[in-house]
């Protein structure tokens, strides 16, 4: 089972005047146009620091019950940096921090969903290997000052085994073209809520 590294969530003052940009129609499956480029953080040795894309959420309660109710929250993506973010793929989460041997990840115990904003309905987001976890479609480019803002919602089922604590997060990240010198490169920046599960 792969170990899964903590993102640092920041959050910017930039974010108290932000700019609206209503979610474009795009195909879900659609790949991210840079999906083969290097990570801007590897290329660079961890010199490179990105705070272009500051993300926030909304409605992630601290512990959730186990079982068939849906916990609905909102996040926002915004462009922070003076430039035009460009090639912006979005994808959303649902999953554990996995620290030690014997440890699981409890994404193949919970359902994600977003709220397509152009059919009007909530769509399930599950990778081939069972994940709760997906592509959401969004604009391609965000300007500067700009947010793309997604509503999405979870649940983690009763067979969940509660056998090890689980440090749980659901959320969304945007991935983007960016350059480290004369690299080109992917950058990210992500708006996640943690949680913990609990029988009801």
């Amino acid at each position: 089972m792969n170990t899964k590294l903590r993102r640092a969530l920041s959050v910017s003052a930039a974010t108290a005047a932000l700019l609206p940009l209503a979610l474009a129609a795009a195909p879900a499956s659609q790949a991210a146009p840079d999906a083969e480029l290097p990570k801007c953080s590897e290329v660079s040795n961890g010199q490179y620091h990105n705070n272009a894309l500051v993300g926030r959420s909304f409605g992630v309660p601290d512990s959730i019950t186990l079982g068939t109710h849906w916990t609905t929250y909102t996040t926002t993506l915004t462009n922070t940096s003076a430039k035009e973010l460009k090639s912006l793929d979005l994808s959303a989460s649902l999953g554990s921090y996995v620290y030690n041997e014997g440890e699981r990840d409890l994404s193949p115990y919970g359902d994600l969903q977003y709220w397509d904003t152009s059919q009007h309905a909530w769509k399930t987001l599950r990778q081939a290997d069972g994940d709760a976890r997906g592509t959401v479609p969004g604009p391609k480019t965000l300007k500067p000052r700009e947010s793309v803002h997604v509503q999405l919602r979870f649940r983690v089922g009763k067979d969940l085994p509660l056998d090890h604590a689980y440090d749980a997060f659901t959320g969304l990240t945007g991935t983007f073209a960016d350059r480290y010198h004369d690299t080109a490169c992917t950058s990210d920046g992500s708006a996640l809520g943690t949680f913990s599960p609990r029988e009801g």
